[in-house]
């Protein structure tokens, strides 16, 4: 080989040595640069996850809102935003007022033990009958249960005042009432299941309605908040018989001593 084809072999070569070195830069650059796109990509994706998940934790409750919604309370109340619920014909000044909250085991026990004498009280004339409820409880154990099931008395309040006591006593029955720690009056279905064992609530698609809607959301959130502003209340059930809290009775014999005791006898 001549030495002119010789040096002529040798700078093709280095051209084509640079033309790959320059193609290869440009793979290079173009792979930099998709890396690059990729995790500014995937940072924007994760802030805006992030970004969304604040934004949806900032989002109030359903309960949060209904503690601000307009109120729409049942039927048979009277008081500011309805929370003040009173049973019975009695003619006397007479008045027993009962503190409760639906999750609550204690009450459960009261009412399946003497909740019969003490509306059988409020029937025969002896007194009217009070109520307050309220959903601590779901604050204590987490959960919201006692806010769905006074929604729901609510409802069952809405029907006729009978339809609320029946519907308490089946709520507050062993065969209804969960254990302390469960949840179940958090759902709905469970609630009208619960109706069902109450003759006007039973099909009652009305009841159900307000049940599934939530038409008494906000009047339970403002009952509540009166309950936690009871003057003297402090565990439940608390009773207060004409305003004077009593010691909770165990059995019909002390609750009908306690109504003796405050001179309320036929």
């Amino acid at each position: 080989m001549s030495k002119r084809n010789s040096q002529a072999a040798k700078t093709a070569a280095r051209e084509r040595l640079r033309e790959e070195r320059e193609r290869q830069a440009k793979r290079d650059k173009v792979k930099r640069q998709g890396i690059v796109a990729a995790a500014i990509v995937g940072v924007l994706a994760i802030a805006g996850g992030i970004g969304y998940a604040v934004v949806q934790g900032n989002q109030p409750s359903t309960w949060e809102k209904a503690a601000d919604a307009k109120v729409v309370a049942p039927a048979n109340t009277t008081g500011k935003d309805g929370t003040t619920v009173t049973i019975g014909e009695s003619k006397t000044d007479n008045t027993v007022h009962l503190y409760e909250d639906p999750r609550c085991p204690a009450c459960a026990s009261f009412e399946q033990n003497i909740g019969e004498s003490v509306n059988k009280g409020m029937k025969d004339g002896d007194y009217k009958l009070s109520f307050t409820i309220g959903t601590f409880l779901d604050g204590n154990l987490s959960g919201e249960g006692s806010k769905n099931a006074l929604s729901a008395l609510g409802a069952a309040l809405n029907v006729s005042p009978e339809a609320f006591l029946e519907y308490k006593t089946a709520l507050f029955s062993s065969e209804y009432h969960p254990e302390e720690s469960s949840d179940e009056f958090a759902k709905d279905d469970y609630l009208v299941k619960v109706a069902d064992s109450v003759d006007a609530l039973k099909g009652n698609k009305k009841f159900q309605d307000a049940v599934e809607k939530g038409t008494y959301d906000a009047w339970a959130m403002r009952m509540s908040k009166s309950f936690d502003t009871a003057e003297g209340v402090q565990s439940t059930p608390t009773i207060k018989i004409n305003d004077k809290v009593i010691e909770n009775p165990g059995s019909v014999a002390e609750w009908d001593k306690a109504l003796k005791d405050a001179k309320v006898t036929k």
